[in-house]
């Protein structure tokens, strides 16, 4: 692997300071100071038209005057000065900027009109940008700090990135005084080019940084966030702040489920389905990376306290509440041990207050057992300080336990002078500490958060979860008449028909016309029944007046007919009515009523909603929310995160409902989303539950045009497997194989496949001798995201298993045109034609993603290799870095 195509922006050779200068105060005085201050260890150019030296260092007029390459510009100009030093930087070579100077696009018109005119420059000359309007960027184990941050900061292993430049400098202020280190400081600014996703591209690749904290205050591109998130903390911890809670106004809304959804909450369901914790502080995103850092494998939510005062052990199990977390109960063994080390009258449950008179040995013992009760997934010790407390020792007793468990400990030494001697014991052997209870409870949910997204981030559901596959082409035309028609609002009628295409169970529904058709429907249907208007101009018909329930006889059928007409016309006049709906009453003595729905956020696109139902899901306001596509697992999160979720079991006299089921119907929504990119919003509500199955009583639709393109699920946030890809294959000689895209759960395969590899095959495919793939390569590897690269495996089954036989695969390069591929078969396959194949089945689906350029690099004695891409049309020329290295190309 070559440079990553950020490296002169993070790890540059030359820096040219444009309006570097000698004006006290200025922004180009302070950013040429830093950057000498900070020792930095390339070459360093002041550029100012008008002075000779600067800070003591020879100034240049311009760049053409230096002479020399530079890698990286730092721009700190009036705004209308800086088309033009752009332009000369592309004339110079120079591949990145940062462009530190304001008044852009976010100053009116004229700065618009600037901005765009060195965006152009920019991108014609193939220079990356970082700002305008940004603090800089900090690289301090190279010395590089181009801000104008007022001071520097200490190198360390935290990466931080950060869309306000303001609050840059109060965390980087902060973090002097709390020795905390970073790998890098990355301040965005307007991120006109380069944005979050490209930053935590090369955070991933990067050995200096350990766990990347980022604090956002919007999103522009969901998929590429997205994309990029979940690609860094498949391999990194990453920890974020996001403002900008919006305040839940009382919108005018076409649908319950749009109503009830907040942005927050849909920012909340995206960063889990990443592997992302997010935390609500600045103090709680450093001492969460802090606690990360520190080799825990948090593998629950299940806390233990062992304190010596019962005060701040209630305070401790108060918060855990608060946030969730359960209060773990201690196995009979654990309590038999500690009855053994511990006064006969310690409580005997959780927390364990091992009594005000503890010294280190009790406390040793007393958080061994609870580290090694399967029950227990972390331990909080609390110390407050007493007449026989030694709290150094205690503290040394614990410090050597956590080095031989991996269950998060953290502990709280409450007071100052008598724990002084502590604490710094405890930050010498980099162990988390704290002062009070509260945040060290709040430091556990955010690993046991981690834990949680991290299993998440692993599902990777396709876009159909059933053996039976839905009508889609039937459900397209239902929506495309509605569109025909300039509606938005599909019927109640349509929408079920909706609802049925893709095997929902939906409630019986036949249309009357008059009150002797009603009648003869309702008793054909049987009695009891239901009636609703049936209009595409009315959503809530309960509202409107246009709903009757419990109708037992003719007469009421007859009288019921009258009645929604009148309530109707009075209020809502101007509403279109075509007859009115009918259906037989839902007696289910142990239903349940919910609501699942589907709203679409104006950055993540369609979102799932589940929860209570019935006519007050808004004041119950008890939903969650989940990012489609959804699987089994998903499904069943989403269904737990809800107060609901406890009264489907067995609940009083009613029997437990069919959780199956309603998974079932949550599956079925996700397939609607993924192959319906029209629908915009949709309630089911209500959904009723028993121990049978589930029904749809009633359900609404909603839809909008979109504008088709290559991309089939353009419109969702996360990519989902790509089904459409898998392919059955047979060589001459009669050995089945298929061909489908890697999945998560296939590490051990690509590690079986690379260990039985020849050296010459590993050699050929990675370009340097190894034996195996490490743990980072293999997650790499097999945890990707569908829609920046692919990875199509061949598989075939031998004694009832999977093997590999060989893998192709691409990444789209940054230009977003054109893609990097690889392939390696293995050797006892070699020569039968699979090769050719994968190449030819990869190349199809980088056509389909409507990339127009495949590329990649050979070595020059791969001469089979070489032979095959000649074959498929490959240009072959020796590569201008390496003459050992074929470039081996060819348009899509």
């Amino acid at each position: 692997m070559g440079k990553h195509y950020l490296s002169t922006l993070f790890a540059p050779k030359s820096v040219a300071v444009f309006g570097a200068s000698d004006r006290t105060d200025s922004v180009g005085q302070i950013v040429f100071k830093n950057m000498l201050e900070s020792g930095y260890k390339g070459l360093l150019y002041p550029v100012n038209s008008t002075h000779t030296e600067v800070q003591g260092k020879r100034a240049y007029a311009s760049i053409s005057e230096i002479g020399e390459p530079v890698e990286l510009a730092v721009v700190a100009t009036p705004p209308q000065t800086v088309p033009g030093i752009v332009e000369s930087c592309g004339i110079h070579g120079v591949k990145a900027a940062v462009i530190i100077t304001a008044g852009f696009g976010e100053a009116g018109q004229e700065g618009a009109a600037l901005e765009k005119e060195f965006l152009e420059t920019a991108r014609r000359c193939g220079i990356r940008l970082v700002g305008p309007n940004c603090l800089g960027i900090m690289r301090p184990s190279i010395g590089l700090n181009a801000t104008f941050n007022k001071g520097g900061a200490n190198a360390g292993n935290i990466a931080f990135i950060s869309q306000s430049g303001a609050l840059c400098t109060a965390i980087l202020d902060w973090a002097q005084s709390n020795d905390v280190g970073f790998s890098s400081v990355i301040s965005m600014g307007s991120s006109t080019d380069v944005d979050f996703g490209e930053i935590l591209d090369y955070l991933v690749s990067d050995r200096d940084t350990h766990s990347i904290l980022m604090y956002i205050e919007g999103i522009r591109n969901a998929r590429r966030f997205m994309s990029a998130l979940r690609a860094a903390a498949r391999i990194k911890p990453v920890i974020l702040v996001k403002v900008g809670r919006h305040e839940e106004g009382s919108k005018a809304a076409l649908s319950h489920t749009a109503s009830l959804v907040g942005a927050d909450d849909v920012f909340d369901a995206a960063v889990s389905r990443a592997g992302v914790v997010r935390v609500q502080t600045i103090t709680q995103l450093f001492t969460a990376a802090k606690a990360l850092s520190c080799g825990f494998r948090p593998v629950g939510n299940r806390l233990a306290i062992v304190t010596n005062g019962g005060g701040p052990g209630v305070m401790a199990a108060d918060r855990a509440a608060d946030l969730g977390l359960t209060m773990a109960t201690l196995s009979d063994a654990t309590i038999e041990d500690l009855n053994r080390h511990l006064p006969p009258n310690w409580p005997h449950g959780n927390p364990v207050d091992i009594i005000g008179d503890a010294q280190a040995d009790r406390y040793h013992h007393a958080v061994k057992a609870c580290l090694e009760d399967q029950n227990v997934d972390g331990v909080l010790a609390i110390l407050t300080p007493q007449a026989m407390t030694k709290p150094l020792e205690s503290a040394q007793a614990l410090i050597a336990l956590s080095n031989t468990y991996s269950k998060p400990l953290l502990t709280c030494w409450m007071g100052e002078t008598q724990v002084a001697a502590a604490r710094e014991a405890f930050a010498q052997a980099h162990k988390p500490h704290f002062r009070t209870p509260e945040p060290a409870v709040e430091v556990f949910s955010h690993l046991s958060a981690y834990y949680r997204n991290q299993r998440l981030l692993m599902q990777v559901p396709g876009p159909f979860s059933h053996h039976a596959e839905p009508d889609v082409e039937s459900a397209r035309l239902i929506i495309e008449g509605a569109m025909q028609e300039h509606r938005m609002v599909l019927t109640e009628m349509e929408s079920k028909a909706l609802l049925s295409a893709f095997n929902i169970p939906v409630a019986k529904t036949m249309v009357a016309h008059s009150p002797n058709e009603a009648l003869l429907i309702a008793q054909q249907l049987g009695f009891p029944v239901a009636m609703k208007v049936n209009s595409q101009d009315i959503t809530h018909k309960s509202d409107a007046g246009g709903v009757v329930l419990n109708l037992n006889n003719a007469h009421e059928v007859r009288s019921a007919y009258q009645h929604i007409l009148d309530n109707v016309r009075i209020s809502r006049p101007n509403a279109r009515m075509d007859g009115i709906s009918i259906e037989p009453m839902i007696v289910k003595p142990n239903g349940r009523e919910l609501m699942i729905g589907v709203t679409s956020d104006p950055v993540f696109g369609p979102v799932i909603t589940f929860g209570a139902g019935g006519t007050t899901v808004e004041i119950m306001g008890d939903r969650a929310v989940a990012l489609p596509p959804l699987n089994g697992f998903l499904a069943r999160e989403l269904i737990h995160e809800t107060r609901v979720a406890g009264m489907l079991g067995a609940f009083r006299s009613m029997l437990p409902a069919n959780i199956e089921a309603l998974e079932d119907v949550l599956l079925r929504v996700s397939e609607m989303v993924c192959e319906l990119p029209l629908l915009k919003e949709m309630d089911i509500n209500p959904l009723i539950l028993d121990e049978h199955g589930a029904l749809a009583a009633d359900a609404r639709v909603l839809v909008e045009y979109r504008q088709p393109g290559a991309d089939r699920y353009a419109h969702m946030a996360i990519y989902p497997y790509p089904t459409q890809l898998v392919s059955q294959w047979q060589l001459a000689d009669g050995t089945d194989i298929t061909i489908r895209p890697i999945r998560p759960e296939d590490a051990e395969l690509v590690q079986a496949f690379v260990r039985g590899l020849s050296e010459e095959s590993k050699y050929f495919r990675f370009m340097s001798s190894m034996q195996e793939l490490t743990e980072t390569m293999l997650v790499r590897f097999t945890q990707i995201d569908y829609s920046r690269e692919m990875a199509l495996i061949a598989v075939t089954l031998a004694q009832n298993r999977e093997v590999e036989l060989g893998v192709a695969r691409y990444a789209i390069n940054p230009d977003g045109d054109s893609c990097e591929f690889a392939l390696v078969v293995a050797d006892s396959f070699q020569g039968k034609g699979l090769g050719q194949k994968l190449m030819v089945v990869l190349m199809e689906a980088a056509r389909s993603k409507g990339l127009s350029m495949i590329e990649g690099e050979v070595l020059s004695n791969n001469h089979s290799m070489l032979n095959l891409m000649m074959r498929l049309g490959f240009a072959v020329k020796a590569s201008e870095d390496d003459q050992s290295v074929m470039r081996v190309s060819r348009a899509l």
